[in-house]
């Protein structure tokens, strides 16, 4: 299964808005890759800006498949890549 950058976003906002009890309306998130440091996210809940590393769009996108297709992943099963724009392949 392939899940694109939409996808992704929208796991993160879900996942972000539950932990934190807002609204997903209020999260905002931009994806990120860096040849050195990998895939990341910035994120901004309520004015406040956070980093995600690379586990925590895994452990976002592990819930939103379970969630949305009733599926449950592993992370070691979910690789992220990049083009012109980043998606996960889930295996």
């Amino acid at each position: 299964m392939r899940i694109g950058m939409d996808h992704i976003v929208n796991a993160i906002c879900l996942h972000l808005a539950e932990r934190h009890e807002v609204p997903v309306q209020s999260v905002e998130v931009e994806l990120l890759y860096d040849e050195d440091r990998g895939f990341s996210a910035e994120t901004w809940i309520q004015g406040r800006s956070r980093f995600l590393i690379e586990a925590n769009i895994k452990e976002a996108i592990i819930r939103y498949v379970l969630k949305e297709f009733g599926q449950r992943v592993y992370p070691s099963q979910i690789r992220l890549d990049v083009e012109d724009e980043i998606w996960a392949d889930i295996e």
